[in-house]
């Protein structure tokens, strides 16, 4: 048995099933041992970074490690991009990269400091450290078993992430008595805690919500990455207290008795009104990034006494959101001692109806889509659309969007039922990521649609993947929101510069005729342009296979509600607190539903 060879045989035992990879030279043995194997399928991309990506949505839908194999040099270069999407947003991710023989290597030379010596030999690690949790050049064959198990169990241990193995061709070659090897103790790696912690803090929890008026939970990715939805869901029912989502929103359906809307910056009125005027706020796996308390953090909950609860303990100690009671906890570690807890006390779920009662009456006042986004007026509205697409959509399907208007209106407007899936990368948010990270979704759902929400600008940078979608006939419906380039960064130049540059096609940014290349790639095509878009998305919907359809937005129509800065009658500009959204509203009616007091500026 070669260390290749190894390598495939034991992810296979350990029930990896599939992949995903661009062959190439330096990995010619790591290619062939996954071929080989059996239980393995190889899912061929035409770029490393789609690889990464395809691997990273195919483990936020399997809640299985993503297995990305590479070559060296740009092989492994192309891949940084998704795997940095992996480590911000906790994806658990195994990259295995080919590298140039030992003896042209240059970390066999330390001393040279060469900046190459070896064939498109590149210090792959030496790129990956800062992004990846392990990082391992693997030049002695026999501590292959060594290296492998402890990249297994930290890429899925704690908070999870990408680790990264680079191993030479003649190491990928070499032959090797599988049971002589070094094995790995996790005992090596092991964050011990203090006995009992963990009990006295969820008990303190518990006491901390009885004397509540008004709690608010705020529950993000770590939930799910936990493998924790479903405790989740039965917990935060035990509670009784009015929950609110940030960026896993398929966490809770829409019609949850108990969801309460989704704050951020660019979020909903009501996920912001419920979470501004709590005075607990119980955040579980969501590290508070500045998407979801704004630049104007210290004004971000400011009533709550706020309890955060993480994988990461660094996260707790950002120079941002300092929570009153930080705990360092696997979320369901957490939710299996805090449900613990709750059968010896006489706990009343009822006890908030009064609070999330006014939290329920935010939501119907303040929807996402209004009456004028359901109007067709020459092109379709953005908001309309995704309320449509999701009213035809059932409880078993999956929607990967790209960033920008497909990630901000479908996280906005979106009716979720339970059992869907709904994700983009936020940490990274790279262009590219919607077409590859539907590949990987419905790769691991295994012959179920996916629905790709992609930008016409985002769409551009994995365009090549329509071949892998129509060589394995994919049943993804990829619906492309065409909004004449780049939204976000049109705004964004209207609102600072008042002039345009590499936005859209009066700026000097082309792009191509989007049917013609469905063709080419032997995929049906379809548009929506027209005032029948309801019927259009259904037969969509309808047909066999892959499907694009090229979606006609109006390109006038902005985020909206969102965070923006607001000028003074004295000049001054500030950046307004989550609860005073643009458009904003009267500053009787902003008062009227603040329970707490106003900033000095509403």
């Amino acid at each position: 048995m070669t260390v290749a060879e190894y390598i495939a045989v034991t992810l296979a035992d350990r029930g990896v099933g599939h992949v995903f990879m661009l062959t190439g030279g330096g990995a010619m043995f790591l290619n062939d041992a996954f071929g080989a194997e059996p239980r393995i399928a190889c899912v061929c991309c035409h770029h490393e970074q789609a690889c990464a990506m395809a691997a990273e949505g195919y483990a936020r839908m399997s809640g299985k490690l993503g297995v990305i194999n590479v070559t060296t040099g740009p092989g492994g270069i192309n891949a940084l991009n998704g795997v940095f999407g992996a480590w911000t947003d906790s994806i658990p991710l195994l990259v295995i990269s080919g590298q140039v023989k030992r003896e042209t290597c240059m970390t066999t030379y330390p001393d040279l400091h060469l900046r190459q010596l070896g064939d498109q030999e590149a210090d792959i690690l030496a790129m990956a450290r800062g992004i990846t949790k392990y990082s391992a050049f693997v030049d002695d064959p026999a501590r292959i078993r060594y290296h492998l198990e402890r990249a297994l169990h930290i890429a899925v241990s704690g908070r999870p992430g990408p680790c990264w193995l680079d191993i030479p061709i003649d190491v990928q070659s070499s032959p090797i008595d599988s049971n002589a090897l070094e094995s790995y103790d996790a005992v090596e790696d092991a964050t011990p805690m203090a006995p009992g912690a963990l009990r006295v803090q969820c008990v303190e929890i518990l006491e901390r919500l009885a004397l509540a008026e008004r709690p608010v939970i705020l529950a993000g990715t770590g939930v799910r990455l936990a493998g924790a939805a479903d405790l989740f869901h039965e917990t935060v029912h035990r509670l009784g207290i009015p929950v609110t989502t940030a960026w896993t929103h398929d966490l809770i359906a829409s019609d949850d008795p108990l969801f309460c809307g989704r704050p951020g910056t660019i979020g909903t009125r009501a996920g912001n009104f419920t979470v501004q005027n709590a005075d607990v706020l119980l955040v579980l796996g969501s590290r508070l990034n500045i998407r979801q308390v704004s630049y104007n953090w210290p004004s971000f909950a400011r009533e709550a006494f706020k309890i955060q609860v993480d994988a990461d303990s660094t996260e707790l100690a950002k120079p941002t959101i300092r929570p009153d009671l930080a705990v360092v906890s696997d979320l369901r570690d957490f939710l299996v001692e805090l449900n613990r807890q709750m059968d010896s006390m006489n706990w009343d779920p009822d006890r908030y109806a009064g609070w999330l009662s006014w939290c329920r009456e935010r939501a119907e006042r303040y929807p996402a889509v209004l009456p004028r986004h359901r109007e067709f007026r020459g092109a379709v509205n953005p908001y309309g659309f995704v309320e449509a697409l999701f009213e035809h959509l059932g409880e078993d399907d999956a929607v990967v969007t790209a960033n920008g208007a497909a990630c901000v209106v479908t996280f906005q407007a979106a009716r979720i039922k339970r059992g869907q899936r709904l994700f983009s990368n936020s940490g990274n948010a790279s262009m590219g990521y919607d077409l590859p990270a539907a590949i990987g979704a419905a790769v691991a759902r295994d012959g179920k649609r996916v629905i790709c929400l992609a930008g016409d600008g985002s769409f551009q940078l994995n365009l090549q993947e329509l071949a892998t979608v129509a060589q394995r006939r994919l049943p993804i419906k990829i619906f492309v929101l065409n909004n004449d380039g780049y939204l976000s960064i049109r705004l964004s130049q209207a609102n600072f510069f008042g002039r345009y540059i590499g936005e859209s096609r009066r700026s000097g940014l082309f792009f191509p005729d989007l049917a013609k290349i469905a063709g080419a790639y032997g995929i049906t095509a379809l548009r929506i342009d027209g005032a029948d878009y309801r019927e259009r998305i259904e037969k969509v919907l309808a047909t066999d296979g892959p499907v694009l359809a090229e979606v006609i937005l109006d390109a006038s129509q902005a985020f909206e509600p969102r965070m923006s800065s607001r000028s003074l009658t004295d000049g001054r500009i500030v950046s307004a607190p989550l609860e005073d959204m643009f458009p904003f509203l009267d500053r009787e009616e902003l008062r009227g539903n603040l329970l707490i007091p106003p900033t000095d500026n509403v």
